[in-house]
């Protein structure tokens, strides 16, 4: 039983740690050789230098101003001075629509907080449910006293939460609808005003259908030459480079190690000696220099070898390939129309921006995506149930009585009050956060063998399948077993027909678990976030003993993008939380607020000072966010009807039937109003943004721009750049009405490619 001494206890340690992070953030933070670990994205840009401190050695280390640390905790303000259109410049859509969600989470819980408090807390309170002898088998603490449990089944104050149920339903609905037409306006508006990217004009074209005559890439030009007059301008076929890749990696590394050598070679004057053992701790002495110069000559050997079979080898051409336009109209009608009369053939979208391309998924053929993804499926199910029964016997084991039945020899130790409260307040949050550490990695893998062709996807993906991770084994999941586990000898004395009543009546009680978790969760793991002693110590380690160029340190100290597979499902399942708990146990919501405000301010300081987002996909991510708030106020709604249902309240519970119809209205409207803005591009936009482009840049060499701009990676530092001497491309329509010749005898089927192998747009005769 957590009573609120325990919870109590849980708070200090959470607030101390948090303010023990945030100390020690503020003071690490100012020293010298820590700048690159806080300050990483104005060095990887070039606006920042290493910091300079006087000319004693220790300044090197040690910021020895002792006025830089007057202003402590001056991070928090300067976090939240820069203006929202300087920060999008800055780091991008995605990254300022992924803080909003954090906003969105105080917008909704900071009003119906105060009105929970106002009206339902003293219903709750002032009621003496949990001390009627019909339930006098259920545990309860004192917190539970604030919760819709402690009111009388039948009781005219139920009314009171029925009502407060609309005015949260309301309030909801109305700040989602706010703001997801506010992101729809700042996508459409930053795809307008955004600099010209390749992906703008290219779409990615699957599933092509195999031809005896002619090559993937004859095949390709001949498709759209004839279905796309004046419109095509350049393609590139899709190529199973990936052994290619490893090539070139390992040549990279072996590369840098020479760098490495000869800059100490240059600073000793001595040359350096290695062992071509296992991490050259033993094998045979040789020259450093030349053992790496040999090395590199055999692997760029095998790199050409390979390239050549690649590039020939028309088993190692993928039947895919990205497809430029002339214009980005021509594009957004190509990526959002069905191009022949076989939907399964010639699959048109639009294409991710090259950072974004996850090339290792590229070869995968397409008629193998709906096993992989039915494998996934399978295995995903498994996963996501089967974790339920290590998380009950471990919650189980993280009780006083668990422990005492364990450990008997520990009996004495757990009496004592504080050992008490803090097994029974934090260690139940620990033990289900240590479960979760692996998580994302599995999830992505999983994401990645499914074989989705963009880092974006496979990060929406996952976030989608943490969610219901987390829905199922952290809301659901702690509640059943808790339900089950701790009223086991209530349901063992009772009737069977008690048994809803017992269930509806201690689900609400699991709140205390929830403050608990969310503390543990959330305060310490924001303040864990500012803090970055994982990074921190790495990028130490690594520069000692790994960093050999200015490479290797921007490498060591680039901390990647924010993490959206695993940050968002954490923060939906607070929206969860604090939506099913709004009407049942108020106290919950203190703490939720505390989380965002906490989580706001410091992912905006990370935002600004720290993550290097990898890829723009223009907030398309917005939809997700919105679908799994909508889903979290529906299962309050049936939650709550769940709980009125078990207090015998059946002249009041069908006035909440009405709420999840109102809502799931609210969410079709929501998606036919402003989805298509996430997965379509106007046309009337396109135009415009064309019409600008060639008004104001009538020289604008477009096929130089976009000839290698979806060119492997691997083939990219090889790749001639032929075409620019290229006369200047015009935009008419002169390939219009052009017959374009063809290998193939036959003309029943798709028209065949021409005999042009330069990818471009000619008009023959």
């Amino acid at each position: 039983m957590t009573t609120l001494s325990d919870i109590g206890v849980a708070a200090v340690i959470n607030i101390s740690s948090a303010l023990l992070f945030f100390v020690a953030f503020a003071i690490l933070r100012l020293q010298p050789w820590n700048d690159r670990v806080y300050f990483p994205k104005w060095y990887l840009k070039g606006l920042r230098t290493d910091p300079v401190h006087g000319r004693a050695a220790v300044s090197k280390f040690i910021n020895l101003d002792w006025r830089a640390y007057r202003g402590f905790f001056n991070w928090m303000p300067e976090a939240l001075r820069m203006p929202e259109p300087e920060l999008i410049d800055h780091a991008g859509l995605d990254s300022i629509v992924y803080l909003r969600i954090y906003l969105i989470g105080l917008k909704i819980f900071v009003p119906i907080a105060f009105l929970a408090w106002t009206i339902l807390v003293p219903v709750n309170w002032t009621s003496t449910g949990l001390e009627g002898a019909r339930i006098k088998n259920i545990t309860s603490s004192d917190i539970d006293k604030l919760s819709v449990s402690n009111v009388h089944s039948r009781s005219e104050r139920l009314w009171g939460h029925i009502i407060m149920a609309y005015a949260f339903t309301f309030w909801t609905c109305y700040v989602l609808l706010k703001d997801y037409e506010k992101v729809a306006s700042m996508r459409l508006g930053f795809l307008a005003e955004e600099r010209r990217r390749p992906d703008q004009f290219t779409v990615l074209v699957r599933n092509i259908p195999p031809d005896p005559d002619e090559s993937v890439s004859e095949l390709v030009e001949h498709f759209f030459l004839v279905n796309h007059p004046g419109h095509y301008l350049t393609h590139q076929v899709v190529y199973d480079a990936n052994k290619l890749a490893k090539f070139v990696k390992k040549k990279k590394k072996l590369t840098n190690w020479l760098v490495y050598y000869q800059n100490k070679l240059e600073r000793t004057s001595k040359r350096p000696e290695m062992k071509t053992g296992f991490f050259g701790l033993w094998g045979k002495k040789v020259d450093a220099i030349e053992y790496h110069i040999t090395e590199i000559d055999k692997l760029s050997q095998e790199i050409v070898v390979e390239r050549e079979k690649v590039m020939n080898d028309p088993k190692s051409i993928m039947p895919a390939a990205f497809v430029s336009f002339k214009t980005r109209w021509a594009a957004a009608v190509c990526a959002q129309t069905q191009q022949t009369r076989n939907p399964t053939l010639w699959l048109t979208e639009w294409a991710p921006e090259p950072r974004d391309v996850y090339w290792r998924n590229l070869p995968i053929p397409y008629v193998s995506l709906t096993v992989r993804r039915l494998i996934v499926a399978v295995a995903f199910f498994f996963l996501t149930f089967f974790f339920m029964i290590p998380i009950a016997f471990v919650q189980t084991l993280a009780s006083l009585d668990g422990i005492q039945k364990a450990a008997p020899w520990l009996k004495p130790l757990v009496k004592i009050p504080f050992i008490k409260s803090f097994i029974q307040g934090f260690l139940p949050g620990i033990v289900l956060k240590l479960f979760l550490i692996f998580l994302p990695t599995i999830l992505m893998i999983m994401s990645k063998f499914e074989g989705f062709v963009s880092i974006s996807s496979l990060e929406r993906r996952s976030a989608s399948r943490h969610y219901l991770f987390n829905f199922v084994n952290i809301f659901l999941g702690n509640i059943l077993t808790g339900t089950a586990f701790q009223q086991l000898s209530s349901f063992i004395h009772q009737p069977a027909n008690q048994y809803p009543v017992t269930i509806g009546t201690a689900i609400p009680l699991k709140a205390s678990f929830f403050i608990t978790y969310i503390m543990v969760d959330g305060w310490a793991s924001i303040a864990a976030e500012v803090l970055m002693l994982k990074p921190l110590i790495f990028y130490h380690l690594k520069n000692f003993f790994l960093v050999k160029t200015e490479r290797d340190r921007e490498e060591a100290m680039d901390p990647g993008s924010i993490g959206f597979n695993s940050g968002e499902p954490r923060i939906q399942l607070y929206f969860l939380l604090g939506l099913v708990y709004a009407a049942v146990t108020p106290a919950v919501l203190p703490f939720i607020i505390v989380f965002f405000g906490l989580a706001y301010v410091v992912f905006r300081h990370q935002i600004i000072n720290v993550y290097n987002q990898e890829y723009e996909s223009g907030a398309a991510f917005w939809p997700d966010v919105h679908f799994r708030i909508v889903l979290a106020l529906i299962v309050s709604q049936i939650v709550l009807m769940g709980l009125l249902t078990t207090k015998k309240a059946a002249s009041s519970t069908p006035f909440l039937i009405v709420l999840p119809i109102l809502t799931i209205w609210f969410h079709r409207y929501c998606k036919g109003r402003f989805e298509s803005a996430f997965v379509k591009f106007p046309l009337q936009e396109a135009m415009m943004k064309d019409t600008l482009e060639r008004a104001t840049e009538p020289n604008l060499n477009l096929k130089g721009y976009l000839q290698n701009a979806y060119a492997h990676p691997v083939f990219k530092d090889s790749m001639d750049d032929d075409d620019d001497d290229e006369e200047i491309l015009s935009m008419d329509l002169e390939t219009e009405n052009a017959t374009v010749r063809t290998k193939r005898q036959s003309r029943r089927n798709t028209p065949v490619p021409s005999k042009n192998n330069d990818a471009s747009s000619p008009s023959v005769p």
